[in-house]
């Protein structure tokens, strides 16, 4: 089941990614190409994010980890293994027949969780010790320590997919080496018994020509969608996303479309932007200058663009219908703005109404939203954090219970 109406409603159900080997097969080597600025600690990071899952549990929320639903996907289905895996060679782009044989036999003979975990860890050369390649590709490929390169990001689990209301919108990611994610995402929410017995709306498809990832996608309310124009995300995808939004039976009405620097720092809309309670945000104030914000709405069957004058506060709090305060990450200090951003602490994942989760080390952020009366759940995030990403990054949301009509003011 989908339901996902608000930023802040009460999280019953989430979707994580336990780290894994893939965080080992990271060398100086395939960063940049990984999207990885540092190496993380694995023994480290696995404390850390069992941590940010056991706080979850506590919390009341269940938790769901990637590779078991996957695998439960796959073993309920079983007919469909042999595509699953022939689509994981092809999205590796392994291209020597020989080799295609040898990883597919390799991967076959796995127990199902051992073999979606190993795809996620990447296949190493000294994996298949005994394939001997007989072409110039098969040798050259030799030369590089891995046939299918690791998958890092997924833990990310933000971006392969969004739930928007009832249903999903499923990613072309802005890289092929996260484009690779997203067919776990596809086969999940295809087979796996917790969703294939609903009849679960599809807003946009990973096979679209424009980029799209779930860290720029804001649910503000049931009528309002907020989708970053960012360095991963596509104008183009956006007004996609609106037009099959609004052709489907749902409620929301308008998508506002916010341009934000195209840079490393600012990846996502959410690493600048998130809500914590019924009127309140954490904002990098970066984003706030030049800024340029578009409501995209149906008119006559076609979506019809405008472009918005005015404050993003004043923006929000039409659209939200309550008083918006903006929250400063680092508060004035440009020094702690700039560090605290960049270890995410723009990045909050609430788990109800002025309840939030957030990284231990962004103390300035987080000592500012007690003073404004949010309840904070510091996490540990020594290693975590290496990867980019914060509490709302690593989840995704598959059900939050719906606010009421008139939720109070702050």
């Amino acid at each position: 089941m989908i339901n996902v109406y608000s930023e802040i409603g009460p999280l019953k159900s989430v979707l994580l990614h336990r780290p894994g080997e893939e965080l080992e097969n990271l060398t100086p080597r395939n960063l940049r190409r990984l999207l990885f600025d540092d190496i993380p600690y694995l023994d480290v990071a696995l404390k850390e994010h069992d941590a940010f899952a056991d706080t979850l549990r506590k919390e009341g929320v269940e938790v769901l980890h990637l590779v078991d639903m996957v695998s439960e996907a796959l073993d309920a289905n079983p007919e469909v293994l042999p595509s699953f895996i022939k689509r994981f060679i092809d999205e590796a782009d392994v291209k020597s027949e020989k080799l295609r044989q040898a990883i597919q036999r390799h991967l076959a003979k796995m127990k199902t969780a051992d073999m979606v975990r190993k795809m996620i860890e990447g296949i190493r050369t000294t994996d298949i010790p005994s394939f001997e390649g007989h072409s110039i590709m098969d040798m050259l490929e030799s030369e590089y320590p891995f046939y299918t390169d690791p998958m890092p990001n997924i833990i990310f689990q933000r971006d392969p997919f969004a739930s928007i209301g009832r249903g999903v919108s499923l990613h072309r990611m802005n890289t092929a080496t996260r484009q690779r994610e997203t067919f776990l995402s596809e086969y999940m929410l295809s087979y796996h018994p917790r969703f294939k017995v609903k009849d679960l709306p599809h807003y946009y498809s990973r096979h679209e020509g424009d980029s799209l990832e779930g860290g720029d996608i804001l649910v503000l309310n049931e009528k309002t969608l907020m989708v970053g124009i960012s360095a991963r995300t596509s104008p183009y995808a956006i007004e996609k996303l609106a037009k099959n939004l609004f052709d489907h039976e749902e409620s929301f009405k308008t998508v506002l479309a916010l341009n934000i620097p195209k840079t490393r720092a600012f990846m996502h809309l959410d690493t600048v932007l998130t809500q914590v309670d019924h009127g309140m945000f954490t904002v990098h104030p970066g984003i706030l200058k030049d800024l340029r914000v578009f409501s995209l709405t149906k008119k006559h069957n076609h979506v019809h663009t405008e472009k918005l004058q005015g404050n993003l506060d004043d923006i929000l709090a039409t659209h939200l219908e309550r008083p918006v305060e903006l929250v400063h990450c680092g508060g004035d200090d440009v020094v702690a703005s700039e560090r605290e951003q960049w270890s995410d602490g723009a990045n909050t994942l609430a788990i109800a109404p002025g309840k939030v989760i957030t990284y231990s080390r962004n103390h300035v952020t987080n000592r500012l939203l007690r003073k404004k009366g949010v309840t904070v759940i510091e996490i540990p995030s020594s290693e975590l954090s290496r990867g980019r990403g914060g509490p709302r990054c690593m989840s995704m949301p598959l059900e939050r219970e719906s606010l009421p009509n008139k939720s109070r003011n702050r």
